[in-house]
């Protein structure tokens, strides 16, 4: 197996060669402008994710400011958190990953970068609940969390805590959140039904994908909140960008 390859090509060339070195085996890369290399499992959706945030840079917003706090919620193998940690090296980051394997491969990938912290939770509006990792079948980045059932054994993986926003802003003392990154495999839709009162109107910026192919309700629960509050809104591949005006 390849241990490494540099890759400085331009978006059309990087797509195609990136994934005939995955091919050859290669598992670790160098990008142009990235610190430290990026590690991608073979045969996995690793490859799709690093085209999305690497090749078609569905994540380089002009946000109009620069965060000094950004939530990475879904975090999936740390690629976001590695992309932000190049963007804003000024920023402290918490990546939050419910799933085992794919959180091994986020502390592999974000080991060297000392502004960015790990939780293996999942992101909630309540406190201190079990939630089950299910596994329906979408691949290692569709894994998706449920509120624990004694009656539900099939497709559970694992479990894991929650956490809330409240709690990471005591947590860091923080009056406002800068960047809140979303993409909880329809997690979002209990995320925004309740209890976001408090931090919601304190965002200034929350890049989001919506799941409503996974969690029926998704789009409805979010847009509801966010209603409530004065965002401008902005459209990138399949994330939504929400700017705060008030802030």
């Amino acid at each position: 197996m390849m241990d490494i390859v540099r890759v400085r090509l331009k978006q059309g060339y990087r797509y195609f060669f990136v994934n005939l070195l995955m091919t050859l085996g290669v598992n670790k890369i160098q990008i142009l402008k990235m610190t430290f290399p990026i590690f991608l499992r073979p045969k996995s959706s690793d490859l799709l994710v690093f085209h999305q945030i690497f090749t078609f840079k569905e994540y380089d917003m002009n946000l109009g400011f620069s965060p000094k706090f950004i939530i990475d919620a879904g975090a999936n193998i740390g690629l976001a958190a590695v992309f932000f940690s190049n963007k804003f090296p000024e920023a402290k980051i918490m990546a939050i990953e419910p799933e085992k394997s794919n959180f091994e491969m986020l502390q592999k990938n974000t080991k060297e970068y000392k502004n960015v912290s790990l939780k293996k939770m999942a992101l909630s509006n309540q406190f201190n609940f079990s939630f089950n990792v299910v596994d329906k079948g979408f691949g290692n980045w569709g894994f998706i969390t449920e509120i624990q059932d004694s009656k539900r054994k099939i497709n559970v993986i694992d479990t894991v805590k929650t956490i809330t926003i409240d709690e990471i802003m005591i947590e860091y003392n923080l009056e406002y959140l800068d960047l809140l990154k979303i993409d909880i495999e329809g997690g979002e839709k209990q995320l925004f039904e309740s209890n976001y009162e408090n931090w919601l109107p304190k965002t200034k910026c929350i890049i989001i994908e919506l799941h409503d192919g996974i969690t029926n309700g998704s789009s409805k629960s979010f847009f509801k909140a966010i209603s409530n509050y004065d965002f401008s809104y902005f459209n990138r591949g399949e994330n939504l960008m929400f700017i705060n005006n008030r802030i």
